[in-house]
């Protein structure tokens, strides 16, 4: 679906304090699940996706990892359900889109 079509939207600022999340950010770690070179690219999901279901099957709210599209930045993945997770909370008010933002310079992904 192009992204014009599903306007208008809204985005929002999220407060995150939560524990247990799996930190990825070390290339050690991510080297020790097979991971060597983050690209921001979906070639790469048949080998990350199943590190986040791991975690999460393994009981961790979220994961921390390095950012494919912005090195050296960081992603922070918290997973469902959000309502219900304590520490995670809307921060108000939402950004509201009824047209397309301008492209972030830079923007690789």
């Amino acid at each position: 679906m192009p992204p014009a079509e599903r306007l208008p939207a809204d985005t929002w600022r999220i407060a995150v304090n939560v524990t247990d999340i799996a930190d990825l950010s070390d290339p050690a770690t991510l080297a020790a699940h097979g991971i060597g070179d983050l690209r921001p690219t979906r070639r790469q999901w048949p080998r990350t996706q199943p590190v986040g279901e791991a975690y999460y099957r393994a009981g961790f709210w979220g994961v921390l990892a390095p950012s494919a599209a912005h090195a050296p930045g960081s992603v922070l993945t918290i997973f469902r359900p959000l309502p219900k997770l304590p520490g995670v909370r809307p921060i108000p008010p939402p950004n509201h889109y009824t047209e397309l933002p301008p492209l972030p310079t830079g923007l690789r992904t």
